[in-house]
């Protein structure tokens, strides 16, 4: 068992739980909930910061492609992007699939949800700052270009699925060596590490807040993996990570 922080549908505010991340089960007192049997919202509250390219594999998949214009070079700090508010959605909610494509991108990633205010913290005192640990489906639209902003690509309603909770820091010894699995309709697509991480968390932590302050709520996305799996309309998509549990959606 490990505690939890979880949203209720329909509550104003979060409550500390606790919760099975292996079978997906709340625990109330006396009675045991599964994630299907409540209504539950995204746990969070603060801004939601993405890191690019910080799988070792997507580097390799994009190979001399970051040689190139504009950049010339692979990049040497975290590439960061924002999910704005209205993307945020929680466990079991719809997917919006636009009207102008026929396919999503699936954005498994490790979620970091900082506990207190994090302004220019050492590797070593970076976990001291971490509340605890989400997953997040990073939808997206297919897109190839990371020279500009992918707003209208990342930033649509509903396509920043959070949840189902936030397990407490400490029940994960090692945030650097988690698996993350991917199923679409039950069949596995997509399975990665943390271990494969460019940038491991902690220094993620450190050298982001070396030029800006990660505030008590906000969410800090790791990256994810490459060749991540596309989906379509009615798609199922299930993502999991070890000791925190699975985060579910459909497209629809």
């Amino acid at each position: 068992m490990s505690k939890a922080i979880i949203k209720f549908s329909e509550t104003l505010h979060t409550t500390e739980v606790e919760v099975d991340p292996q079978s997906n089960t709340i625990i109330l007192g006396d009675r045991n909930l599964t994630v299907e049997q409540s209504s539950l919202e995204a746990p969070i509250s603060g801004t939601v910061y993405g890191a690019l390219l910080n799988y070792s594999g997507e580097l390799k998949a994009l190979g001399s492609s970051l040689t190139k214009e504009p950049y010339k070079q692979p990049p040497k700090a975290p590439v960061l992007y924002i999910k704005p508010v209205n993307t945020i959605t929680g466990f079991k909610s719809s997917i919006p699939l636009p009207e102008d494509t026929s396919h999503l991108q699936v954005g498994a990633s490790l979620g970091i949800v900082i506990g207190k205010n994090a302004t220019r913290v050492t590797e070593e005192k970076a976990l001291d700052h971490v509340l605890g640990y989400t997953i997040v489906n990073d939808v997206s639209i297919p897109h190839e270009s990371f020279y500009r902003p992918a707003i209208k690509q990342k930033a649509r309603d509903n396509f920043c699925p959070v949840g189902p909770w936030i397990i407490e820091r400490d029940a994960i010894s090692d945030p650097n060596k988690l698996t993350i699995t991917v199923f679409v309709n039950d069949e596995l697509k997509q399975k990665n590490t943390t271990a494969n991480l460019i940038r491991p968390v902690s220094q993620l932590i450190s050298e982001i807040s070396k030029f800006m302050t990660l505030y008590e709520g906000d969410v800090l996305l790791v990256g994810v993996p490459e060749n991540p799996p596309l989906v379509k309309e009615g798609d199922r998509v299930r993502i999991e990570i070890d000791g925190i549990g699975y985060l579910e959606n459909t497209v629809k």
